[in-house]
């Protein structure tokens, strides 16, 4: 008689604790793959962003620059009298008037651009979503 060794077709308890932790270390490894390519789209967005307002800046400096001699010399044809070649205003306090308006005008423009940097996140939204999704499914399915 000839004694059969019964064959189980599940898997023991120490091959089920190993796939366990190779798949969480899967998940991990995607995990991180995932943070990844998001840094890396969010970095392209902003260095093409960044290219774009450096040439707007610059663009519009210039722009600021001529529009600002020009409201200067308005200014001072416009205070002088009828007939007159001098002005009621200086030129230098055409400059001042002109130069304060714009200078207000920027710390404004300035204070804008500071709130909208505050409220940037430098972490990847998505992949800590995506984490915490993975940890609570972890966490409820036991």
């Amino acid at each position: 008689m000839a004694t059969q060794v019964p064959t189980s077709s599940e898997p023991g308890f120490s091959t089920l604790v190993r796939e366990i932790v190779n798949d969480i270390g899967d998940l991990l490894k995607q995990q991180i793959q995932f943070a990844r390519a998001e840094f890396k789209a969010e970095l392209r967005k902003s260095k093409e962003a960044f290219a774009l307002l450096a040439l707007g800046a610059g663009s519009a400096l210039l722009g600021v620059l001529f529009l600002g001699f020009m409201v200067v010399h308005l200014l001072h044809w416009l205070t002088a009298p009828a007939g007159s070649d001098l002005s009621r205003l200086p030129l230098w306090v055409c400059h001042a008037i002109t130069g304060g308006v714009f200078f207000i005008f920027g710390i404004g423009l300035f204070m804008a651009g500071q709130r909208i940097f505050a409220s940037l996140s430098p972490l990847p939204e998505q992949t800590v979503q995506t984490a915490k999704e993975n940890v609570e499914w972890i966490t409820n399915s036991k």
